[in-house]
């Protein structure tokens, strides 16, 4: 008999834990529609306890309000970083009690908050971003993410501000994710001008920008091709694991991504990048090599084996990476500004030769050949720098570029000519 009135008493005391539950969440919706959203909180504090008893439904239903309170705090400003990460908690727990219920009575109608707080999370990140708060920037990122798995874009986001962090085990976890859900991030961008607003706008598909151009709310169409980045994903996952002294795990990453998407060029300047810091420069020679041959014509692939090049001081080389892919785009600014500043580095040995000359006859010979040297220097970039203007006239660093040289070859017109531009 005594052990039926423990089983009474634990039943009763379940029965008023879930009535004092219901009547707290009850209390808690009432705050929020009164705009009380800190009372709301703090109620919802005190049945916290109780949720891990309750039934899928109960707890939905709990986690939905605990969401929509913690977002209307957000939205007003009130600790919105913290509010806006516990309203996405939140919602996310509402989703798996969901799930696991079988039955879905809130999540739909969350979907707008959470949509709303991925924007914000989003916007809120980059600004973290721009203060270089990258972890807090990745995290939000990553919340992001989670708040909408489809939309991949944000975990790349994420493992790469986590790099930028210096969080190098959370970045390597992103990366992996990205490689079993086999990203590429490639995809193709439908532009088109705005007439009222004069900007370009982004539409989703090619027949709804197509179809607005021929309404004649907008013009100018164009198609922006977006690279894939497993380049970069495994480029950035051979670093780590070079990093972390694990070289040959970096190489054999590479080059099981390799296989998986041989038609991916990006994948064979990584794989090549990798050797090139591992000075193996016979192996970088050959899949330099594999680049060209499959695409001898693709500007940015030629000018990044410039970049690369340029890297590994192998400056004739990146020279003629550079100049290539000047004559493949002639209007390529990257190519143009990365030749001039190549050709201008040589001029730091020569000026660190000219301050030890010291003033006898023989020295001053020689620092007059340095001085001319210098002088053939400044020359041979003006090209390069003129044509850099013509393809970006407001490019102000190439322009302050030019203004120093035309200031050290006493070119006084040039250099009166250009400044009245910029003014």
């Amino acid at each position: 008999m005594k052990s039926k009135y423990v089983i009474l008493a634990s039943a009763l005391l379940i029965s008023a834990a879930t009535f004092a539950q219901k009547n707290e969440i009850k209390a808690a919706e009432k705050a929020l529609k009164k705009g009380e959203s800190k009372e709301a909180a703090t109620i919802l504090q005190s049945a916290e306890s109780l949720i891990s008893a309750a039934s899928d439904a109960e707890k939905a239903q709990f986690f939905f309000v605990k969401g929509n309170v913690y977002l209307d705090l957000a939205d007003k400003n009130i600790e919105a970083d913290k509010n806006l990460s516990l309203a996405a908690a939140a919602y996310l727990d509402l989703i798996a009690a969901e799930k696991a219920s079988g039955k879905s009575k809130y999540s739909s109608e969350a979907a707008t908050s959470v949509t709303k707080i991925k924007y914000k999370l989003i916007n809120s990140a980059i600004s973290d971003s721009k203060a270089d708060k990258h972890a807090t920037s990745a995290d939000k990122l990553y919340e992001a993410y989670m708040l909408d798995t489809k939309d991949t874009l944000n975990l790349y986001y994420a493992a790469s501000t986590y790099v930028n962090a210096n969080q190098y085990d959370k970045a390597m976890s992103m990366y992996n994710e990205l490689k079993r859900l086999n990203y590429s991030g490639k995809a193709t961008n439908y532009l088109a001008v705005n007439k009222l607003t004069l900007e370009e706008d982004l539409f989703n598909t090619v027949a709804e920008r197509d179809r607005m151009v021929k309404m004649g709310t907008h013009e100018q169409p164009k198609n922006e091709v977006i690279p894939s980045k497993r380049g970069e994903i495994f480029k950035n996952m051979a670093l780590i694991l070079v990093e972390s002294g694990k070289t040959e795990e970096a190489k054999k990453a590479v080059a099981e991504a390799r296989q998986a998407n041989p038609e991916d060029t990006s994948l064979i300047l990584t794989e090549a990048n990798l050797y090139l810091e591992t000075k193996d420069f016979e192996t970088y020679k050959k899949l330099v090599g594999e680049v060209l041959a499959k695409n001898p014509n693709d500007a940015d692939l030629v000018f990044n084996l410039g970049v690369l090049s340029a890297n590994a001081k192998k400056t004739a080389e990146a020279e003629k990476y550079y100049a290539r892919a000047i004559e493949i785009n002639p209007k390529y600014l990257n190519a143009y500004i990365n030749m001039a500043a190549l050709k201008l580095e040589s001029e730091n040995a020569i000026i660190e030769k000219m301050n030890k000359l010291g003033t006898s006859d023989k020295e001053m010979k020689q620092y007059d050949v340095l001085k001319a040297e210098r002088k053939a220097i400044f020359k041979s970039v003006i090209p390069y720098l003129v044509k850099a203007l013509e393809v970006d006239p407001k490019n102000e660093d190439v322009s302050k570029t030019l203004l120093g040289v035309y200031s050290a070859l006493e070119m006084t017109a040039e250099k009166k000519a250009l400044e009245s531009k910029m003014n």
